[in-house]
């Protein structure tokens, strides 16, 4: 039997080949599309008492841009992030249970008032964070580190979706759906997308992701329990494998 094909669409750095090679550890044949390419904008985060972190990309960013964590009280929007955040000798003060910004809101809404708070992460995020923290009495600021964009070479898992070909897709954010359906816009093929991705599986990492693919007109099959990568890679194969047997 032809191994499953399968799609990653994660940032064109090292997340995408650590992803091909977990997927190869599967025994998936995975297709790497990069839906999204990291553009640092040469800021780094201001000094402030709270300093909040909601990606790992934004770690290694303020790390190369020299900022010292000096005496604020960091926070990561998440394990990952927090790993990241040590990787690059700073400490982590707050994890909120809950990984998204509505939980760092409601973590740290009894001790910010009053206080400064600076967010540092891509140009890309929701206000939910900014505006949570204002309305605790905070003083807000956001730095932004870096753009998302979507890499010339992108499109491959769009067409192989289309012509029915994909067994999976594993979306790891809302900008990765979003590039992903407008490269099918653009092509003049989102019905037929649409069509062909009800026989596919397709896996989405967290809340705002499947909220992402289902205003597109997709359905999402696997959320894991906990927004990590292998987890949901994990799941996903495993209900091909159901579904093909």
């Amino acid at each position: 039997m032809a191994k499953p094909k399968v799609a990653v669409l994660r940032p064109d750095d090292t997340r995408i080949d650590e992803a091909v090679c977990y997927l190869q550890s599967l025994e998936v044949s995975p297709i790497a599309d990069p839906m999204l390419s990291i553009s640092p904008t040469g800021q780094a985060p201001q000094q402030a008492k709270y300093c909040v972190f909601t990606s790992p990309t934004g770690a290694e960013i303020a790390e190369e841009q020299g900022w010292h964590q000096d005496e604020a009280t960091v926070c990561a929007v998440g394990r990952q992030t927090a790993t990241a955040l040590r990787n690059c000798g700073y400490s982590v003060d707050v994890i909120p249970s809950t990984f998204t910004s509505t939980g760092l809101v409601e973590e740290l809404v009894d001790e910010v008032e009053g206080n400064t708070v600076e967010i540092a992460r891509s140009a890309h995020g929701s206000d939910v964070l900014i505006r949570g923290l204002k309305e605790a009495g905070a003083s807000v600021h956001e730095t932004h580190l870096y753009r998302l964009k979507q890499p010339d070479t992108a499109g491959q898992s769009v067409k192989l979706a289309v012509d029915g070909e994909l067994d999976g897709i594993l979306f790891t954010s809302p900008k990765t759906v979003k590039h992903f359906f407008e490269i099918a816009t653009e092509r003049d093929a989102l019905s037929p997308l649409q069509s062909e991705l009800e026989e596919t599986v397709i896996g989405a990492i967290g809340a705002p992701t499947e909220r992402a693919v289902r205003r597109h007109g997709g359905s999402v099959d696997i959320i894991p329990a906990r927004a990590d990568f292998r987890r949901l890679a994990k799941d996903t194969v495993n209900l091909i494998r159901e579904i093909q047997h």
